[in-house]
């Protein structure tokens, strides 16, 4: 399973690329995420099967506090900022230092997606977002949830790249934790008490 979260402004369209991608599915008026949101969807990229956790991040500043948490473990972090709005390509600054602070890989792999390209009022040109993608190594692509144009393209990029970095994926690799374990009749149940692991 590879983590991803998605950050960027509020109202640059997360949920929307995320509900697309996840369920083909698009709707004009999304209400603003409140904390975070996730959906788990299977992929077959280059002939590999691979479940994606996909963490949907609020972009509102009081939420701000929550989104350190989704870095930690993620392999791949995705950068959304709307190309009809400047602010929110002006912001990418500040979430790719909270990038650098929070996430445990260095190598960790990032896209730059600029969304909402479907709209006729655009502030942020292609070659803008393509520089601050080269400047700072990120992957880049614009994308439209509405008409659907980039928004598959973008995920099997990012696990394309991320699954050529071994490091990210390979059990390996990972840090070794402890395992609790119940009693072998919970075990049986198959239920969880307060939560479920993911």
């Amino acid at each position: 399973t590879l983590r991803l979260p998605l950050v960027g402004d509020s109202a640059v369209g997360k949920s929307s690329l995320l509900r697309r991608f996840a369920d083909g599915a698009f709707e004009p008026r999304l209400k603003p995420t409140v904390g975070v949101d996730f959906k788990v969807k299977k992929v077959v990229v280059e002939g590999r099967a691979v479940q994606l956790a996909i963490w949907d991040t609020a972009g509102q500043e009081r939420f701000r506090t929550l989104t350190p948490s989704y870095y930690r473990g993620a392999q791949g972090v995705v950068l959304v900022y709307d190309v009809t709005r400047k602010d929110t390509f002006r912001g990418l600054e500040r979430w790719l230092n909270e990038l650098e602070m929070y996430t445990t890989s260095s190598n960790t792999v990032k896209m730059l997606v600029g969304n909402k390209t479907d709209k006729p009022d655009r502030e942020v040109e292609r070659k803008e977002g393509l520089q601050f993608a080269r400047k700072h190594s990120l992957l880049f692509i614009e994308t439209s949830a509405k008409t659907q144009e980039g928004v598959q393209h973008a995920f099997e990029e990012l696990v394309i790249k991320i699954l050529q970095t071994p490091g990210l994926w390979d059990k390996s690799t990972e840090k070794q934790g402890v395992q609790l374990m119940g009693s072998p009749a919970q075990q049986d149940a198959g239920l969880c008490g307060a939560y479920c692991p993911l």
